[in-house]
């Protein structure tokens, strides 16, 4: 059995999402211009969404891959399993953005790597172990960190810090 890596919460509204997509956007607006967008299933879509729309770009393409695994207490996707390609797209990626909402461990950055070598690899989150994996990002949170992005969450009351976490 796998122990939780992840001792922090860190959830993402709606609003700060979009705001840092934006702030990716105007760093890779600078860089440009672009071919295209590549984004990796399913983390990256709503991030390539907003990346396409504020740079006016309309070739969109999508890695399909899966690398976590269900916690079966917790119900949460915790457990970083196996990973598998589902679908991939021809080429070497040149002139094309390649888009993810976090490089974590740096294991499924790896393989899109290895997959597209000349595309700019760009998320809006980075964990220590993936950031060299990647070209641009906006935030940099700790490893033991678990962000809970909006599309995984539903409005519902939260406990206190202190009585989450009693010393």
């Amino acid at each position: 059995m796998s122990v939780n890596p992840y001792s922090k919460d860190f959830p993402v509204s709606w609003e700060e999402l979009h705001r840092n997509a934006r702030a990716l956007s105007w760093r890779l607006l600078e860089m440009g211009p672009w071919k295209g967008i590549v984004a990796i299933t399913r983390g990256g879509l709503v991030p390539a969404a907003i990346l396409a729309r504020e740079m006016d770009i309309r070739l969109i393409d999508t890695i399909c891959v899966t690398s976590y695994e269900t916690d079966a207490n917790s119900g949460t996707a915790l457990l970083q399993g196996e990973l598998n390609i589902l679908k991939g797209i021809e080429g070497d990626g040149e002139g094309m953005l390649l888009i993810d909402d976090l490089v974590d461990t740096g294991k499924t950055a790896r393989h899109v790597r290895e997959m597209l070598p000349k595309a700019h690899f760009a998320t809006i989150y980075a964990k220590p172990a993936g950031k060299p994996l990647v070209d641009t990002f906006v935030t940099e949170v700790s490893q033991d960190t678990w962000i809970r992005f909006p599309w995984d969450m539903e409005y519902t009351f939260s406990a206190p810090l202190a009585e989450r976490n009693p010393r």
